[in-house]
């Protein structure tokens, strides 16, 4: 050991490395790795988590293949989920019991998920274009079952979708949500077993409101679409992470305007741009969405990276015209598919895809802060003119601020 990092020499080019770890997920209080929740056993490892199950490098663009073999007391883990597919099961002489689960497709350990305990499962299934049934679950505790209808119902209507409008069809045999009352996040897009806050999974009719119900079918959404957007084309590094979700929280978006009522649905989006993500742009933390620098990873998870990203690549909508704009995505899936992608490689797809020239545009990922649009009109007889200037006030560390492209609709 060499303080906190274990060091081993490995000559050659392949090895095998065995490690066994011991760790009390009872008094991990982090609520980050793995850890208990009221009687369950459950991970949380986006950022960096996964360091506190194993040693391992746990940088975004480390991808493998993982197969997970979990065993334990049958009578207090009745289920026990992690990634991919399950394998194989069965039970121990001594009375507990395992099962066996294997992810095909290369992942950043930060998707890693397991899930251990008792929990009842909702369960139906969708579906494929390609005609592959997936097998749905949305696990929670005794008693919660019959809450959670909405959200199954929200991520079959996901799944469709996302392939009619962008042409991502679901990878694996199996999906399953897990609800959990002690979670640090909305929810976590681990490839094929999403962990969620109860928040965000159970609707009592009774008592639910219809801000309820758009909050779980969006976050429900957000997190399916990272399967494209995030697991199969994850972010090489951490500075990229508006690359996956500002690009996710725009598909989510345009999921929610589609299922009721787009003008509603870009009200709410601009309010809470404003009423978050402006203050954040003019004050002392005001970074852009692709930030250069950080103290603590946990700060990166901002209103800028998500929400300001996802106007950002709204824009590139704007000036594409959407069907160019997909013609961009599917090059840029296409080309990165299995790899860990910059916010640069999505530039240049879209670039490439809707046939646009971008390089001023990319300044919106290094600038922070607000530009203000001043318009002046003049009518002249049945002709109308429109004058436009743009400032932008100086933010820490950038006092000067270049011109940035604003697509304008007329």
């Amino acid at each position: 050991m060499d303080g906190t990092d274990l060091v081993i020499t490995l000559p050659g080019d392949a090895h095998d490395v065995g490690i066994e770890t011991l760790i009390n997920p009872a008094a991990n209080t982090q609520l980050s790795g793995l850890y208990a929740s009221n009687g369950l056993l459950c991970t949380q490892c986006e950022a960096e988590g996964f360091r506190r199950i194993t040693f391992f490098p746990d940088r975004p663009d480390v991808l493998s293949v993982y197969s997970v073999r979990m065993s334990g007391d049958k009578a207090q883990f009745p289920v026990l989920l992690s990634n991919g597919n399950p394998t194989a099961s069965g039970d121990n002489p001594d009375g507990t019991h395992w099962a066996e689960w294997h992810d095909p497709w290369p992942k950043p350990s930060y998707l890693f998920a397991l899930v251990a305990g008792e929990l009842v499962a909702n369960r139906d299934s969708f579906t494929t274009m390609s005609g592959r049934k997936v097998n749905l679950a949305i696990l929670v505790r005794p008693g919660d079952e019959s809450r959670t209808d909405h959200a199954m119902r929200s991520l079959i209507a996901s799944m469709k979708w996302d392939e009619q409008v962008y042409g991502r069809e679901y990878d694996l045999d199996d999906f399953n949500i897990v609800a959990v009352s002690d979670f640090n996040a909305g929810a976590m897009e681990n490839k094929g077993l999403n962990v969620f806050n109860t928040r965000y999974i159970l609707a009592d009719p009774e008592t639910a409101t219809d801000g309820d119900y758009d909050a779980i079918e969006g976050v429900v959404a957000h997190e399916y679409f990272h399967n494209w957007s995030g697991n199969r084309v994850t972010c090489r590094d951490w500075f990229q992470l508006s690359l996956k979700e500002g690009f996710t929280v725009l598909r989510d978006q345009q999921f929610s305007a589609d299922r009721g009522s787009p003008p509603v649905k870009r009200i709410e989006d601009v309010r809470i741009l404003r009423a978050v993500q402006f203050p954040e742009d003019s004050g002392p933390l005001a970074h852009p969405i692709r930030p250069d620098s950080y103290q603590e990873i946990s700060n990166f998870y901002t209103a800028t990276v998500y929400n300001k990203g996802a106007e950002v690549i709204r824009m590139m909508t704007v000036l594409a015209g959407m069907e160019r704009f997909l013609k961009g995505t599917t090059l840029y899936f296409d080309r990165h598919d299995g790899e860990a992608a910059t916010c640069e490689d999505f530039v240049r797809a879209i670039e490439d895809g809707a046939g646009l020239d971008l390089a001023q545009f990319r300044r919106w990922y290094e600038q922070a802060g607000t530009p203000k649009v001043t318009v002046t009109m003049a009518l002249e007889g049945t002709s109308l003119s429109l004058t436009l200037s743009q400032t932008m006030a100086p933010t820490p560390g950038q006092p000067i601020k270049q011109p940035m492209v604003i697509p304008l609709r007329t």
